[in-house]
């Protein structure tokens, strides 16, 4: 033995005491049970326990616990330590003593006594053979590696938010259409621009000394006019260049005089800063109204005549 030429002290020693004792002094053959360690007094923090696991026999470790120590006060020191045990043969055991070291001491615990029970036989008479192999009911997961089974939901389902994130990229936000929004009845240039200039109109910005912002949004409600009307750009165009555009279209050749008359005015106001009479600013807006008006998209004269027979009707 290792340990057998040690001098210890069992029970007590230069103030210290120690002990073990079990849970059951009664334990069925295969179960397990706790041996309780209670080390007391001046312990030193180099101290530390020792279990003589060759010398158990039929007597098994399974675990050791955490030590657990106390400060009781007075340089004085608790340290308690479980130890799980384990017997598959049945009989009675002597627990070897569990020594304690620390510089200068050795002190070993009592020897606490277990009787280890047999387990009851099966009184049956028949003898039971081994039973057949079975069959293990597999299923398509446990064929899949342990990443697949532990992430494969959320996998599945990262993959469908992305595949549908592509479509409904490439099939409508690419194209600048929402999905499942309903989408507004465009409102035609002549409605739209009529409906603005009425609106500038009402705010009387003149009126208030703001004859620039007047002219600027009153040009550039007639850019856009035209823009949704001809297919001009004239938004990025200068007034000469949208002269030349007015010209070119039959559609706006009688008109491009009231067109002429605006953007001169405005060229005017915004880039020399020159104060227009109201007079000017009347003929301004009205030549703006008498251009849209002029303009207008004539009916198709099968829906001209619909409508009229619808109206007749009514009367």
């Amino acid at each position: 033995m290792i340990l057998s030429f040690l001098t210890y002290v069992q029970g007590e020693a230069a103030n210290i005491s120690a002990k073990a004792s079990i849970d059951s002094a009664f334990l069925l053959m295969g179960k397990q049970t706790a041996l309780h360690i209670e080390i007391v007094g001046e312990l030193d923090p180099k101290g530390a326990l020792s279990v003589i696991d060759t010398m158990w026999r039929q007597v098994e470790i399974v675990d050791m616990g955490e030590p657990k120590v106390t400060d009781l006060g007075n340089n004085r020191k608790e340290l308690r330590q479980d130890i799980i045990i384990q017997s598959f043969d049945s009989g009675m055991y002597a627990i070897p003593p569990v020594l304690y070291f620390q510089p200068g001491d050795t002190v070993a615990t009592n020897s606490p006594v277990l009787k280890v029970m047999p387990v009851p036989v099966d009184t049956l008479v028949t003898i039971h053979d081994y039973a057949d192999v079975a069959d293990v009911n597999r299923k398509i997961f446990d064929y899949l590696p342990d990443w697949a089974t532990d992430y494969g939901l959320w996998i599945l389902l990262a993959i469908i938010v992305i595949g549908g994130s592509i479509f409904v990229y490439y099939k409508w936000l690419r194209k600048g259409t929402i999905p499942l929004m309903p989408k507004r009845k465009p409102v035609p240039p002549y409605q739209l621009a009529m409906q603005m200039l009425n609106s500038l109109n009402g705010e009387k910005l003149c009126e208030r000394g703001e004859e620039k912002q007047f002219y600027t949004r009153l040009t550039d409600i007639l850019r856009v006019y035209l823009a949704g009307r001809f297919g001009i750009n004239a938004m990025e165009m200068t007034s000469s260049q949208i002269m030349n555009a007015l010209r070119d279209n039959p559609e706006t050749r009688d008109s491009e005089s009231k067109m002429q008359q605006i953007l001169e005015i405005a060229d005017f106001v915004k880039f020399a800063k020159v104060r227009p009479l109201p007079e000017d600013n009347k003929a301004a807006m009205d030549s703006a109204l008498a251009f849209v008006e002029n303009t207008r998209p004539v009916e198709n004269p099968e829906t001209q005549q619909k409508s009229e027979n619808k109206t007749n009707t009514k009367i």
